[in-house]
């Protein structure tokens, strides 16, 4: 027998206020078209005034429990992927576990930006797997409108607020594809390419900072890397393209995400794509993503699912896992 992290309940959580592309045609230079054109975003939510990342992250976690019919206590660990913390410390998975009153166990924060919800999920899977722990929370949660520069058109309209979270079951399996839950994980990173998107702010300034990105660079690298990773996470799994039920990428432009699935050979039919009413929610945005194909019914129980990211860093990965 062979132990898998498999997903036994899901989220998310999205604020109130709904901007529309036109809200910004009062304060910058462009248009709706503009901005559907370059990146198929028409609209995208944005936390209230008092709202944090952690508000987000227990809105999600709870709905992710209610769907997995347990209880707090039943958790062993809170894992939660953010580049927008509440604070620098303590982590907003702590606020997490105390706002859903789980007074026991372990909660901590993952950073690697957009692929941060890929990298606790390997997190998790890995400490499952290890008999660490039996039952994980893993939550990507961002309020990216807190680090916007509202004078970069270029940026400022790209980026949304929310959250996702699952739960991860240690559960046994045969150890082939036909197991139930993550069937294999593909990492990377690449440091040189810090400069093309990053935030100007942090200790090292003393100020919160905003986020900073040169598109044509991160167009260029995504869509490579992330056919890569993909390709490489289904050849650990032993699976090819044609098993793949959905594949549900990270959420950050239409035409990256149609760019992937063509180098994938994968139709846009086997894609769930949530961008156009979320914008590019940064880590939050697979868990959200897997949580609305879920509730359109897209997602079904037994299917094969390829999920990918990448992020400043640059920092990229894949997960295979069967839902």
């Amino acid at each position: 027998m062979t132990t898998r992290a498999v997903v036994t309940g899901i989220g998310h959580y999205l604020p109130e206020r709904v901007v529309a592309n036109a809200e910004f045609e009062q304060s910058l230079d462009t248009t709706d078209e503009w901005i559907r054109s370059r990146s198929g975003i028409e609209r995208r939510h944005f936390a209230a005034e008092g709202e944090s990342t952690s508000d987000l992250a227990t809105e999600a976690a709870k709905r992710a429990l209610q769907d997995a019919g347990i209880v707090p206590d039943d958790l062993d660990a809170i894992i939660l992927a953010t580049s927008t913390p509440d604070f620098t410390f303590p982590s907003a998975a702590t606020m997490v576990q105390a706002a859903l009153g789980m007074n026991h166990g372990f909660a901590f924060d993952v950073q690697a930006v957009c692929a941060g919800f890929i990298y606790a999920l390997s997190t998790a899977n890995s400490m499952l797997l290890s008999g660490q722990a039996r039952r994980i929370m893993v939550i990507g949660a961002e309020t990216f409108s807190r680090i916007m520069d509202w004078d970069d058109r270029a940026t400022c309209v790209l980026f949304g607020d929310g959250a996702g979270a699952l739960i991860l079951e240690a559960q046994n399996g045969a150890g082939d594809v036909s197991d139930q839950g993550i069937l294999s994980v593909d990492l990377n990173s690449d440091g040189r390419h810090r400069d093309i998107l990053y935030v100007d702010g942090g200790v090292s300034t003393g100020a919160t900072g905003y986020l900073r990105m040169q598109g044509k660079e991160v167009f260029r690298h995504a869509v490579e890397k992330l056919a890569k990773t993909a390709n490489a996470a289904m050849d650990a799994a032993g699976i090819s393209p044609d098993q793949v039920d959905w594949i549900v990428p990270h959420q950050a432009n239409i035409r990256i995400i149609q760019g992937t699935a063509k180098k994938l050979g994968l139709s846009m039919d086997n894609v769930v794509v949530t961008v156009q009413d979320h914008g590019n929610t940064s880590a939050a945005s697979i868990p959200l993503a897997l949580s609305v194909g879920v509730e359109r019914g897209q997602i079904k129980r037994g299917d094969v699912i390829v999920t990918e990211a990448i992020g400043g860093g640059l920092a990229w990965g894949a997960v295979v896992l069967r839902w």
